[in-house]
């Protein structure tokens, strides 16, 4: 993970999880992020972060305070404009149902595809995703991908 990044970063919800939640590579993405006043987050990746959280509660793998701190500790990084909020509009869907529609091979999620499109939308030249179909299809619309896979000079 340690290539130079270029340009905003989008990050997904595999990625944000990652930064909120213990999980194998959260260490070094917090590292690999820390300081940048590029990354873009949506409303979509927090809700996402939040149901996990609770899935997570239910499961008994979370404390339900745990679950809270995460949500709270979200909402303000948010405000405080740790991350610049990509809102999924009208014109997000459009360009996810296109996406959709275009990129077959890449077998998309509705979610992924509005994650792409807002990435898209928003400007970003990086994203930030730990879904190998997001890996796919980013890197067809020509978006560099974090992190580095396994195994590339850029890995670690």
């Amino acid at each position: 993970m340690d290539g130079e990044i270029q340009g905003a970063v989008y990050l997904d919800s595999s990625a944000l999880a990652k930064l909120y939640l213990p999980e194998p590579e959260s260490d070094e993405l917090n590292r690999v992020l820390a300081g940048r006043r590029d990354l873009l987050v949506s409303d979509l990746a927090i809700t996402e972060i939040v149901s996990a959280a609770a899935r997570r509660e239910r499961e008994g793998t979370l404390a339900k305070r745990v679950a809270s701190l995460v949500y709270r500790t979200l909402l303000d990084d948010r405000e405080a404009g740790y991350f610049r909020q990509v809102a999924l509009t009208d014109g997000a869907h459009r360009e996810a149902e296109r996406l959709l529609l275009s990129l077959q091979d890449a077998a998309l999620r509705a979610a992924d595809a509005l994650h792409l499109a807002m990435a898209l939308l928003a400007g970003a030249r990086t994203i930030a995703t730990f879904d190998q179909r997001m890996r796919r299809a980013a890197d067809g619309l020509g978006l560099a991908v974090l992190p580095a896979p396994r195994g590339s000079p850029q890995a670690p």
